[in-house]
């Protein structure tokens, strides 16, 4: 059962605060989706928080209602962007690209929203600019200070942005890469960046896209940090009410599909792109930004559900051992989602920090992959199943020595010893 002191619901959209909100996808109610843990720490029952995702009637922006307490979430966060070197690359490039796009002089400064560990900072210091970070995961933001970021250990509020332009001035960029679905309260969040920003300077945040969560059966990426699935037409309605425009939009492919927003201050000067009238187009002909299109979206999750169950049950109904890889945040939710814990053994993943501790709620243990071969495991069902590629040519002695993988989505299937790894 949820805590009611960790949980609060609200009754209005988060970008244009209509009351005509909609379910469209449920989705089963999960623990805090990435709290692994040691055995020493697991309870008696976890609380659970409902996930189901609501979309605004009036806007058509995606979001889950139900808001986990911040702190409790972030607060001791432990999550380093460094640990990923494909974050890590990425970021190297996103600063290259907005030095070379906007210009930036030397000293410049550079304001970065949920900072982590300041990987994003450090390249932009690196080509000349001055930086801040904030982020609320207190021991994360002290270890970057230290390492030459300044990151101030808050939750971004007003008072906060009035301190950061009292001590640096106003920022000529400022960042936001996967937080600015984060936020209750998104409204105060874009007054705060219109104060931050300087008269000329960028707003760039990324975010996950909703159209390729519907596209590529990404609901698994729906969990407690994520209050917020974002689309074109409803930020560009939302920054022009807080005095700020959304100028330019690109797809990108983090996060297995996302966008990346350029905003600045109302009479900013650059020039709104055509690709955000191109992908508003693209949206309003696939009708993403109503209640019908979700709620197919969700009847065929239902189907894959059912399609993985059947696979699972004739698996195991044969005396087939299965094991799950995968220990992240979207694992926690496929495994709710679909109750596929019943059908595993055990979870392994390549993340070593995990090795030792056991999964969210259904108390999985966590072991290291090479338990696939030690514990005689016939199956597994690839959870982290965006990876599955990497995942299997790297487990090939696993078919070779007659196991089989399951993969939950797209199209859930059996992959054995003689399927090519390029066709999966």
């Amino acid at each position: 059962m949820p805590s009611a002191s960790l949980c609060t619901k609200r009754t209005t959209c988060r970008l244009c605060e209509s009351r005509d909100l909609e379910l469209v996808v449920p989705i089963k109610a999960t623990p805090v989706a990435d709290a692994y843990m040691p055995r020493e720490a697991i309870p008696g029952e976890d609380p659970v928080f409902a996930l189901d995702l609501y979309q605004c009637r009036n806007c058509g922006h995606a979001q889950i209602l139900d808001v986990v307490d911040p702190a409790h979430l972030f607060r001791d966060y432990i999550y380093s962007t460094s640990i990923s070197l494909g974050l890590v690359e990425h970021f190297r490039r996103y600063a290259a690209e907005m030095v070379s796009r906007f210009g930036f002089r030397a000293g410049a400064l550079a304001v970065d929203i949920g900072s982590n560990d300041g990987t994003l900072l450090r390249f932009l210091k690196e080509a000349g600019l001055n930086v801040c970070g904030i982020d609320p995961a207190r021991q994360i933001a002290e270890k970057a200070t230290a390492s030459g970021i300044p990151t101030l250990p808050e939750f971004l509020t007003l008072p906060i942005a009035e301190q950061l332009v009292m001590t640096y001035g106003q920022a000529d960029l400022v960042t936001a890469n996967n937080v600015f679905a984060h936020s209750d309260n998104l409204g105060e969040m874009a007054d705060c960046v219109a104060k931050l920003l300087a008269p000329n300077g960028v707003f760039i945040f990324e975010v996950s896209y909703l159209l390729d969560i519907v596209d590529a059966y990404l609901f698994d990426t729906v969990y407690h940090e994520h209050l917020c699935y974002h689309s074109v037409q409803p930020l560009a309605h939302f920054f022009d009410r807080h005095g700020l425009e959304l100028f330019d939009v690109q797809r990108i492919t983090n996060k297995g599909g996302s966008i990346r927003g350029f905003v600045q201050k109302k009479g900013g000067g650059k020039t709104v792109s055509t690709e955000c009238s191109r992908l508003l187009a693209l949206e309003a002909e696939r009708k993403l930004n109503e209640p019908s299109t979700l709620r197919a979206y969700a009847a065929r999750i239902e189907q894959k559900k059912r399609d993985v169950t059947e696979l699972l049950r004739g698996l195991k109904n044969s005396g087939k051992k299965i094991a799950g890889f995968g220990a992240s945040a979207t694992v926690t939710t496929l495994l709710y989602n679909f109750e596929l814990a019943p059908w595993i053994e055990f979870l392994v993943d390549d993340n070593v920090s995990r090795h030792g501790l056991f999964s969210p709620g259904h108390h999985l243990p966590v072991l290291s992959p090479s338990q696939l071969y030690q514990q005689n495991i016939d199956v597994v069902l690839i959870l982290a199943w965006q990876y599955a590629t990497p995942i299997m040519k790297k487990h090939q002695a696993f078919l070779e020595k007659g196991g089989v993988f399951v993969l939950p989505l797209i199209e859930p299937r059996i992959v054995g010893k003689n399927a090519s790894a390029d066709s999966r």
